[in-house]
Order: structure tokens, then C-alpha cells, then sequence
């Protein structure tokens, strides 16, 4: 998109609908006057006394401990300018809009029209009780110098000036990594750094905490090198680097150099002053909107440079999102006092260290399906990956715990499950099954496992401890791919040379043409290995292929459980924090009232398992048999057989699907006596209205679809649908593990239907049929 564009674009954003980006939502209820009593006067009277009685009280009854001030005086705009503080607005609006999307921080934006920095820190110094965090933002240099430092001094809530912090701790990241691919120790880089002004300096100095030794570093200003030879005054922030070396200007300078790094302007750095760097020089021209030197142009001068900039469209983008977001996230959980040299050290290695792990596909997908491997061309995360919250903040509160900047302190492994909870939407509903996948470590077969979405799920689920993968594949290509892993974490399986097993020999042969010279289908194999308890179960999750060609497979090999008159598969729908279960959504087209009545009992086990309690409603387009249609008389039968064969298990139906999933909202509609609680199972008359459903609730609602669960099976296994994501049957897998075990354990139902024992859950490993 071309400037003019974007700018004319963004106008049109800005001031489309309600002007501005942000507003205050409440958090409680206002819907009666009671409502509105507790919120104001007389009921808001009692939290003011106790927080009176004991300030600390403020983090339990106000917003406080979530709150962070953004505050500017817009002198130095983006790469604008000195506009003054109401230009400021949108930046700072902006800003709140980044901490929101990113790590779920509210916050006020606030611009202080004055230029005068005693002004400006008495004002931000006395919102304190205010807020839990202060973040300066587009303060000129070298005033922001003396504003931080001073609210530093005066506040006891943290306090960082994104300008200089934010770009530190990110290009610190960045700097570690190309070290390291470089092959360089940071003691022994040279530095040249074109730019001191508040970022210059303070990445600078963040530098030289990380390891880089300051007398190897050269900095220039928008006069020239900071050195003796200089007859005009310089800022107190730029004395520590006057050298005694020759040379006035830039090019002067860059002879020899290991690393630039750019915070200056568009166009300072020329391809000439690349060529006279060392070898594999790594560049960091972070000028903003618009780099020191165009990629292209710099990579023409250099093959072999290492380049970061501000720019989403090149490679390695130094982007602030990547830090101040989950840094004041951390301290904010810690309800820390400062934000201090160790956290945002601990905040640049998280960031280091994702950028090594492996990048699912989520990822991928927002990025137009490129594909990221570290490297010299990724050196640092994306701003759209969601792991980053779950990397960063933690670092950031166990360093604040070890400082003593904490002032209350937290179990971080149960912090960074809560924070992953909010990026994964099924983390939160599958954190049963996956903590008890880990506490198994049970063996789980991957078939097709030359593809690449199931080499990255192996990875994955033995990066998480859920199990041990059990990889059926071509050996030689897969073992390739699982390079890098101890071999005691994972088993290959060659379909031209299957385990010797006399049971799974005798089940071949009964197949003919799957055994004796005919490369076996690896699905096949692993479906036979599940039902033979070879392994503890299995999950197709290969990109190859569509479901109606791998589900065959799993039906034809995998036995049924006793008293199960067909296998189903639901669908975990995820909506916000609120989890509903869809059936059957993949397998049974034309259901009759006894299979629907099986299918909810199979989905109430399951759900059980998981640690939900579940409440069934029945899905009809009429309510409670107001119709004699047949199709109705259908749904009541069901409902009827359901009820007399799990007694103490909540179900409703036929009921419409709006009412069945919101009673409350039709008080007057449906009589008192038959109101339902919300249900949270929905069985559905037929295939086409459940498939129709799930599809339709995912893309308008923007749920999470996790499956089909294929439930009714004598032993787990499952089969992703095209087009899921690597986390997806991650969690597919710690589910197709730990459900058999869970649902054991829960004692689920004890069911009176015909041919079902006193403990359904237990048979999931009957004798096959």
C-alpha cells in the first residue's frame, strides 16, 4: 500500500463509527437498580472504608492492579516530531490498544501539555494511587533522561519509558541471536551506533549490560562521532562515550566493524559503509517509519549481513509490541515496585530463547503462511505469536520475586499455565486431560509421519512431556526430521517392516494384500496397534489427505465398546471462557432415537471426564413435543430413553437451540416449571444440523472447533480434520490419551441401559467385538 494510501486509510479508521480507539467497558453487572446500588452510592461506600483500613486492599475491590498509565507530552512523535500533547492522543490511544490485544491490560491514555519536566513529573508522580504502572512514551531526549529517572525516584509502582526500554530489551534479543549464528563472542564485537538520542542511548547501555565491553563502542550523533576532538556541549547521557579515536563522521568510523546499530534517520547509512564492515556484519537500522538503509539495498552491498529493522516487510522486525505489553504484565501480577535491570534482562532471554523454538503453524498462518526457522532471518519472534505472552511475563515475575521488586509473590509454573490459558482458548477446558497425558507419559502412535504437521506435533508433544510419540513412517525420513531429539523420547515404526507381533500378523492376514509384499497403509498399522494395545492409543494428524480417506481406517480396526451401537464424534467448541460440546457432528447421518439417546450418554462420559458437568439439551426447531412431525417425535423419544437409562443426569429437550443455551433470556416463552440451565451438550437430530452448527458457530462466533472425539471405541484414537493446527492436535493428543484414564477414574455414569455396565467409563478397553 502505497503512503498516501495508508495515511488517507488510517483517517478513515480513526474516525469511522465511534472516534478513537478505545473505551472503559464495564466488568459487573448493571442490569437492576441493585446492580447499580452495589456499583455507586450507597454499596461502593464499604470498599472505600477497607481500602482506607489497608491500601493494599485497592488490588482486591479496584481495577488498579490491571491499570497502566500511558502518558506523553508529544515531543517526539513517532518519527514526526514535537507536535504537542493533544497530537499525541492517538499514539497513546494506540498504545492502549496494543496493551489490550497483547496482554489484556487496561489502560488510560493521559497527555500533560507542558514542556517543563518538574510540571510534568508532579503530575504523573500524583496519579499514582491511581494506577499500578506508569508507561512514558514519545518524550524528545534528553528531558525523557531526567522525567524517568525523577518518577523513578518518587513512585512505588513501575515506571518505563518505552522509547528507550522497549527497543533495548527487543534489539537485545535480536543481538544475542546473531551472535550466536555468527559465531561471535559480544566481549569482542566492535559497535557503531548512528543515533544517541533516548533509544540510541539506552540501547546502548543495554548492550553493554549484555555483555558488549563500551570501550568497543563508537557512537555518533546528528553531528558526528562522540569524540575529544568536539568543541560544542554535550548532554551528560552522551559523556560516557566520547572516545579519543579519528575521524568525524560515520563513515569515518565503520572500518572493521562487527555490528551498526541504527536509531537515527532515513538514508544515514550508505551501501559503501557496509562494504567496509567485517565479515557477516550484522546491521540493526531501526529508524523509524523508515530504516537507516533499505533492505534490498543493504543485502545488494552485503549478501552476507545480518539485518533487523523496525519493518513488518523484512526480516527480523524490532518490534516494541514484543515487550512492553507482557513486561508490565509481570509486574503488574507481582504487583511490582520498579521495573529494574534484572527483569528486563530475564525479558530479552525469553524472547531469545522462543525465537529457538519451534513456530507452529497459528503463526504461520498470520504471516501468509511463510514459514519461520531460526536463523539469520529470524532472530526474534513475531509480534503475532501468542507464546510470547507465556515466555515473557513469568521471566519477568520470577525476576521480580528474585529481586525483592515483587511485592507479592506467585507460583510461576501455575502462572504460566494461566497465561497460556488465555492464548489457547482450549487449554483452559483440555488442562485435565493435558495434565494428566503428562503425568502418564503414555505412548501414542503418529501415522504418516513423513509429514511435516506431524514431525511438528512430535516435536511439540515431547517438548510438553504429553507423550512419547510413536512415529510410523518411511525411517530414514523420519529420523532425519527428529534430529536433535534423544532417541529414548520417541519410536520409528517402517510400515515395510511392521513389529513382529503374532496377534497383528494374524489380523493382517486376515486383510489380504496388507501383509506379504504390500507396503502397509501406516494408518491401518497404527489403528491395529491401538485396538492391540501395542501402543496406548493413536492420532492422525497429517496434512495429507482428507478425513473421509483416514477415518476408514480407525472404524475397520478399532473395535466398539460393548453396548455401543455406533461410534460418534463430537466436536469441543470454545467461545471465549464458556466451553460447548456439539454431537454427532462427523459420522451418523441419519440418527434414530436410539442412537441419539447412546450418542448423548457417550458425550456426557466424555465431558465428565474432563471435569465438567454436563447438561444436555436435545435440539429441536419446536420445544417440549409441541409438534407431532415425525422428526419431532423423534427428538422426544430420545430424550425419553436418555432420561430413563441415566437417572441423575440433567437433560432437556426437544427445546429449541437459542433457548436450550440462553433459559434466561426467554423467562415468559417457557413456562417456569420446565426452565432448563443453560446447556452446555448439544445433541443434534441429524449430521447435517450438527456439522452445519459447529461450521456455522466457529466461523460467526469466532470459536475454536476442537475435533471430532470419536467416542464409543474400545480403545482411543482419533482423527484430525484438514486444515487443524499443530496445537489443536496437541491437544487431541493428550486428550486421546487421558480420556480412557479419566474417564475410568471420574466413575462417570452408572448407566442402566441394555448391554452397558455398572461402570461404563471402565470399558473403554473391552474385549474387541
Amino acid at each position: 500500500m502505497a503512503k498516501d494510501d495508508i495515511y488517507q486509510a488510517s483517517l478513515e479508521y480513526h474516525s469511522r463509527g465511534r472516534p478513537g480507539k478505545i473505551a472503559v467497558i464495564p466488568t459487573k453487572p448493571t442490569l437492576t437498580q441493585r446492580d447499580l446500588s452495589l456499583a455507586y452510592s450507597p454499596g461502593v461506600a464499604e470498599p472505600c472504608r477497607e481500602i482506607a483500613r489497608n491500601p493494599d486492599e485497592a488490588f482486591k475491590y479496584t481495577a488498579r492492579g490491571n491499570l497502566v498509565a500511558v502518558v506523553s507530552n508529544g515531543t517526539a512523535i513517532l518519527g514526526i516530531g514535537n507536535l504537542g500533547a493533544l497530537a499525541s492522543k492517538p499514539v497513546m490511544e494506540g498504545k492502549g490498544v496494543l496493551f489490550k490485544k497483547f496482554a489484556d491490560i487496561d489502560v488510560f491514555d493521559i497527555e500533560v501539555d507542558t514542556l517543563d519536566i518538574d510540571e510534568f513529573v508532579d503530575t504523573v508522580a500524583r496519579l499514582e494511587p491511581t494506577f499500578g504502572g506508569i508507561n512514558l512514551e514519545d518524550i524528545r531526549a534528553p528531558e525523557c533522561f531526567d522525567i524517568e529517572r525523577k518518577l523513578k525516584e518518587r513512585m512505588q509502582i513501575p515506571v518505563m519509558h518505552d522509547d528507550q526500554h522497549g527497543t533495548a530489551i527487543i534489539s537485545g534479543a535480536a543481538l544475542l541471536n546473531a551472535a550466536e549464528v555468527t559465531g561471535r563472542k559480544l566481549s569482542e564485537i566492535k559497535v557503531v551506533v548512528n543515533g544517541a538520542g533516548a533509544s540510541g542511548i539506552a540501547c546502548t547501555n543495554y548492550m553493554i549490560g549484555l555483555g558488549v565491553k563500551a570501550e568497543n563502542v563508537i557512537m555518533c550523533d546528528s553531528k558526528g562521532v562522540l569524540n575529544k576532538k568536539r568543541d560544542d556541549e554535550l548532554h551528560w547521557s552522551k559523556l560516557p562515550f566520547v572516545r579519543d579515536v579519528p575521524g568525524r563522521y560515520l563513515a569515518d568510523v565503520m572500518d572493521g566493524a562487527d555490528m551498526l546499530l541504527g536509531l537515527s534517520v532515513k538514508g544515514a547509512v550508505k551501501p559503501e559503509m557496509l562494504k567496509r564492515m567485517a565479515k557477516n556484519p550484522i546491521v540493526f537500522a531501526m529508524a523509524n517509519p523508515d530504516p537507516e538503509i533499505d533492505y534490498p539495498e543493504a543485502i545488494a552491498a552485503r549478501p552476507d549481513l545480518i539485518m533487523a529493522t523496525g519493518r513488518s516487510d523484512f526480516p527480523n522486525q524490532v518490534n516494541n509490541v514484543l515487550g512492553f505489553p507482557f513486561i508490565f504484565r509481570g509486574a503488574l501480577d507481582t504487583r511490582a515496585k520498579a521495573i529494574n535491570e534484572e527483569m528486563k534482562r530475564a525479558a530479552t532471554m525469553a524472547l531469545a530463547k522462543l525465537a529457538k523454538a519451534e513456530v507452529p503453524d497459528s503463526v504461520s498462518r498470520a504471516y501468509g503462511g511463510e514459514k519461520f526457522h531460526f536463523g539469520r532471518n529470524y532472530l526474534i519472534p513475531k509480534p503475532f505469536d501468542p507464546r510470547v505472552l507465556y515466555y515473557v511475563a513469568p521471566a519477568v515475575a520470577q525476576a521480580a520475586m528474585d529481586t525483592g521488586a515483587a511485592r507479592v509473590r506467585i507460583d510461576i509454573e501455575e502462572y504460566r499455565e494461566n497465561l497460556r490459558r488465555r492464548t489457547e482458548p482450549g487449554r483452559a477446558v483440555m488442562s485435565v486431560a493435558i495434565s494428566k497425558a503428562k503425568a502418564l507419559r503414555k505412548r501414542l502412535a503418529l501415522p504418516d509421519a513423513t509429514d511435516a504437521r506431524v514431525i511438528a506435533v512430535a516435536h511439540q508433544v515431547i517438548n510438553e512431556g504429553i507423550a512419547k510419540p510413536v512415529l510410523i513412517g518411511e525411517k530414514a525420513r523420519v529420523q532425519a526430521a527428529m534430529d536433535g531429539f534423544d532417541e529414548d523420547l520417541f519410536e520409528i515404526i517402517d510400515p515395510v517392516k511392521p513389529p513382529s507381533h503374532e496377534l497383528l500378523e494374524q489380523r493382517l492376514r486376515e486383510h489380504e494384500g496388507m501383509f506379504s509384499g504390500t507396503e502397509l497403509d501406516s494408518h491401518t498399522l497404527g489403528a491395529l496397534m491401538a485396538d492391540l494395545r501395542m501402543v496406548d492409543g493413536m492420532l492422525s494428524a497429517s496434512e495429507k489427505g482428507v478425513y473421509k480417506d483416514k477415518i476408514p481406517a480407525v472404524l475397520r480396526h478399532v473395535g466398539r465398546r460393548p453396548g455401543v451401537r455406533r461410534i460418534v464424534g463430537m466436536h469441543i467448541m470454545l467461545i471465549k471462557d464458556r466451553a460447548l460440546f456439539f454431537a454427532d457432528t462427523t459420522l451418523v447421518i441419519q440418527p434414530s432415537a436410539e442412537d441419539l439417546a447412546d450418542c448423548a450418554r457417550l458425550c456426557a462420559e466424555a465431558v465428565s471426564a474432563l471435569g465438567i458437568t454436563p447438561r444436555i439439551a436435545f435440539v429441536s426447531y419446536n420445544n417440549f413435543g409441541a409438534s407431532p412431525a415425525p422428526d419431532a417425535q423423534k427428538i422426544r423419544d430420545a430424550h425419553e430413553l436418555f432420561v430413563v437409562r441415566n437417572p441423575g443426569i440433567e437433560a432437556t429437550g426437544p427445546i429449541q437451540a437459542d433457548i436450550a443455551l440462553e433459559p434466561e433470556e426467554f423467562r415468559g416463552v417457557v413456562s417456569a416449571e420446565r426452565m432448563p440451565r443453560a446447556a452446555n451438550l448439544l445433541i443434534f437430530p441429524n449430521l447435517d444440523s450438527a456439522n452445519a452448527a459447529f461450521r456455522l458457530v466457529r466461523v460467526t462466533a469466532g470459536a475454536a472447533a476442537l475435533g471430532p472425539l470419536l467416542l464409543g471405541l474400545r480403545r482411543p484414537a482419533n482423527v484430525m480434520p484438514r486444515g487443524s493446527t499443530v496445537q489443536e492436535a496437541v491437544s487431541m493428543a493428550a486428550i486421546t490419551l487421558a480420556m480412557p484414564v479419566l474417564a475410568t477414574e471420574s466413575g462417570a455414569y452408572r448407566s442402566v441401559g441394555p448391554g452397558v455396565g455398572p461402570n461404563v467409563s471402565a470399558q473403554w478397553a473391552a474385549p474387541r467385538e
